[in-house]
């Protein structure tokens, strides 16, 4: 899947859309199926993007953005008339969503002690539960995205883990 800014070029709003490529972006448009779900208008374009590429697992996460600055397309606060400021986040996430990753994290743990973990055999080992092969029990373990979309496409049913595990032994 990738994602695409998109902008209407009718009223300039800005969205979000997920295709499987960018040809498949192109075909839709051309058949005008890619409308702003704010206005209805079709004439969407690309708007300009930063790549979300990801880090290497050995790197520090990313710092966090400048809050004092504006993101694209929006104007500096310091330029806004006092009846067009709002008040600016610190980042913090909202109790809602805190109570919820808490509860998905406790989830996961419980799945992680109920299932045992096969490292790099996943792909191999669930495949051959599916088949009759081996004993199907709960697991976890690695895979790469074209191993899991592999096993998807074969109706074997896989699900990433919202929160990232150490391996057995590779904690500190």
């Amino acid at each position: 899947m990738i994602v695409f800014d998109l902008q209407c070029r009718s009223g300039g709003h800005r969205f979000e859309g997920w295709f499987s490529s960018s040809e498949e972006f192109a075909r839709q448009q051309e058949r005008g199926l890619v409308t702003c779900p704010e206005c209805g208008s079709a004439d969407v374009i690309k708007a300009v993007m930063a790549p979300n590429v990801g880090r290497k697992g050995n790197q520090l996460a990313e710092v966090p953005r400048d809050r004092s600055q504006p993101r694209p397309g929006q104007p500096h606060p310091e330029r806004l008339h006092p009846e067009q400021a709002q008040p600016v986040s610190n980042g913090a996430l909202p109790p809602s969503a805190l109570e919820m990753m808490q509860k998905l994290a406790t989830m996961q743990a419980a799945a992680l002690k109920e299932s045992r973990w096969v490292g790099e055999n996943f792909a191999d080992d669930a495949r051959a539960m599916h088949y009759g092969e081996k004993d199907v029990e709960s697991i976890h373990g690695q895979a790469t995205l074209e191993q899991a979309q592999e096993l998807l496409e074969e109706g074997i049913e896989v699900a990433p883990l919202p929160f990232p595990i150490a391996p057995p032994g590779k904690t500190n």
